[in-house]
């Protein structure tokens, strides 16, 4: 499949102010095959940002209520006597695939009520029957009482679909509102936004570390070459992590958080590499003649997921921890397969961008059933997918010429809701780490 040259400086946006090469067309093809010649230190960058299963049914039984998970869409109720909260709630439980809010007329089978506590405090009844029987109170606090009330909110998920909940994820993604593309934080619904950069530069793809406190990135910060940064975001300082000769990219910590995967060239082609924590140890994990991309952990630890060119045109690829040979996965979707993303919670499941009829949607790959599917319908391009902690929602960047919007799927509906506000520009490159408590 070819791309014009508009669609490829469409993925290179932001990251380079001219496009490779001066031609009116090439192919995919081509555009791998400059990468391989020239080795420019934006090589691997542009691979990695240019683009861009439903589980068995689980019983819950919740005072005399018998719901089944993943089998069917609840009709709720959300109240609260805060016009905030109530606002915020709807938002949440109507962009949750699992639910459907009950309009006037309806019977719901559950009913949440939100009563705000004091500043920081939320106290969460779930209400169910005719007449309505409370079958779980419970109080919720947190930084804000905006927080209180997503840590609410997952609750009332978990106890009536067993799902976790993802409503209290924290958001790391690249904000473009001051005309450069600078990292920020919010909650998942786009409150309590915080920017965490204002380097004037150009930064990608933010992710956190397991315990919320770090993020790493790449940027063009100080060298103008792309460097990985990392920001403790509890003493608000940041510090290079990783600034070798090359390119240095796609940092990803390990789901223990002992060590970082990440895209290095400077030896020559950019490879896998992992440190440990500190950025430091840094050893090679697989030398191949094409150029590796966006590595991401499986669940346990043990291996990645990483998009080569090795056959010649982006694919995914299977790679121990531990270094070895790169392993094709066969996701028989498209000719172009690249930003992986393996799901935090079902390791048989892998989200990743593709190119179809000259625009990228994003795709979900079960190992068990050794075949893909097209998860999104976006007219423009849909990029950068990223799982949420509950294995079944994914966040992913809607792209056309004029906006980058992030967006909240549900897999399994194929419910597509709009998170980032119009106020903040264009917003890509989500990342969510959702607290354990």
């Amino acid at each position: 499949m070819g791309f014009t040259l508009k669609r490829w400086r469409d993925l290179t946006i932001g990251f380079t102010p001219e496009p490779l090469i001066r031609i009116d067309h090439f192919t995919t093809n081509d555009f791998m095959r400059i990468l391989k010649r020239c080795w420019r230190p934006m090589a691997a960058v542009v691979l990695m940002a240019g683009l861009a299963s439903m589980a068995g049914a689980q019983v819950r039984d919740i005072g005399d209520i018998t719901v089944e998970a993943e089998r069917d869409v609840l009709l709720v109720r959300v109240e609260s006597p805060s016009d905030e909260l109530q606002r915020l709630a709807q938002g949440a439980f109507g962009a949750h695939g699992r639910f459907r809010l009950a309009g006037r007329g309806d019977t719901p089978q559950f009913t949440f009520r939100f009563t705000p506590e004091g500043d920081r405090g939320v106290d969460l009844e779930i209400l169910s029957g005719s007449p309505a029987q409370s079958l779980l109170r419970e109080g919720f606090t947190g930084t804000t009482r905006r927080q209180a009330l997503l840590r609410a909110g997952d609750r009332a998920v978990q106890r009536t679909t067993g799902l976790t909940g993802f409503f209290a994820s924290r958001l790391a993604f690249v904000g473009a509102r001051t005309g450069f593309r600078e990292i920020y934080t919010s909650d998942l619904f786009f409150g309590e936004v915080r920017q965490l950069t204002n380097d004037r530069s150009e930064s990608i793809m933010p992710r956190w570390s397991p315990d919320g406190r770090y993020l790493l990135y790449t940027s063009y910060f100080q060298t103008g070459f792309p460097d990985i940064f990392r920001i403790d975001t509890v003493a608000e300082r940041r510090d290079p992590f990783v600034s070798l000769q090359g390119t240095n990219t796609g940092a990803r910590f390990s789901p223990d958080g002992r060590r970082v995967a990440m895209i290095l060239s400077g030896e020559g082609n950019p490879d896998v590499y992992v440190s440990n924590a500190e950025g430091r140890q840094i050893r090679r994990l697989a030398r191949t003649p094409g150029v590796e991309a966006t590595p991401s952990w499986s669940p346990d630890g043990n291996r990645l997921v990483v998009t080569s060119d090795l056959a010649g045109r982006p694919q995914l690829y299977l790679l121990a921890a531990t270094g070895g040979n790169l392993q094709r996965i066969a996701t028989d979707i498209s000719g172009y397969c690249a930003e992986p993303d393996w799901n935090p919670a079902d390791p048989d499941l892998i989200a990743f961008t593709i190119a179809q009829a000259g625009r990228f949607q994003v795709a979900v790959y079960s190992f068990s059933e050794r075949r893909s599917r097209v998860v999104t319908t976006e007219a423009g391009d849909a990029i950068e997918p990223h799982w949420l902690a509950d294995g079944r929602h994914l966040l992913y960047t809607a792209r056309t010429a004029a906006s980058e919007r992030i967006m909240l799927l549900d897999t399994i509906t194929g419910r597509a809701t709009r998170l980032s506000p119009d106020s903040l520009g264009k917003c890509s490159h989500a990342a969510a780490h959702f607290p354990r408590r």
